[in-house]
């Protein structure tokens, strides 16, 4: 029997939505159980989708995590640009305005995309295949990375000839500066550290 346009379509949207589920799972394993509990059968039976289904979709477990902490990175980038550009809607620029960004940009280092991504970094340094998988996708994401900062900082802060200084060293120190808070069950916002990033900021930017 021939199938019709919307059978087609129903078929891809059915499809679509069973990778994001899977893909949901998976991260939702990660950030939960680990690295070493997120088997394809924990993440099977967190999405509610068939065996063959998930093995469909991904048919190595590594791939499949390192997917789904991209496919997460990826929608939290959007949405953090989408919420900064609200914030900072209103924000006249200086020194005020660079303080909301360096806050902005430390709360991204609390998101279960960050955790996610430790866990596959973390077991990358003894897995090859594992590493394989990952790393081209890094490369992508950090690019990605880049340019939503942009964005977030705006033209006049990128202009600078300080500013990839500041945004390569803010992004190196705010991703150390979060592993404490792994096992340090200390709140987020006062971070000592968020006020030598502002002052870092401040004098990189506005030094005379």
């Amino acid at each position: 029997m021939d199938r019709t346009p919307a059978d087609a379509r129903s078929r891809s949207e059915r499809s679509a939505d069973s990778r994001a589920l899977i893909l949901d799972a998976a991260v939702d394993c990660l950030v939960e159980l680990g690295y070493s509990g997120s088997s394809t059968v924990a993440i099977q039976t967190k999405a509610g989708v068939s065996r063959g289904r998930l093995l469909h979709h991904f048919p190595s477990r590594d791939e499949l995590l390192v997917a789904a902490a991209q496919h997460l990175a990826a929608h939290r980038l959007a949405e953090t640009e989408r919420q900064a550009a609200e914030l900072l809607a209103e924000q006249p620029e200086g020194r005020q305005r660079v303080d909301r960004c360096v806050e902005l940009l430390w709360d991204t280092f609390r998101e279960p995309p960050f955790w996610a991504a430790i866990e596959l970094w973390t077991a990358a340094r003894t897995n090859r295949s594992l590493a394989r998988a990952l790393h081209p996708q890094e490369r992508r994401l950090r690019t990605s990375i880049r340019a939503v900062a942009d964005r977030i900082w705006g033209p006049a802060v990128c202009a600078h000839p300080n500013y990839e200084l500041l945004r390569e060293t803010l992004f190196t120190s705010m991703r150390g500066a979060a592993l404490p808070h792994a096992f340090d069950d200390r709140p987020h916002s006062t971070d000592p550290h968020l006020a030598v990033w502002k002052e870092l900021a401040h004098r990189l930017l506005f030094a005379e």
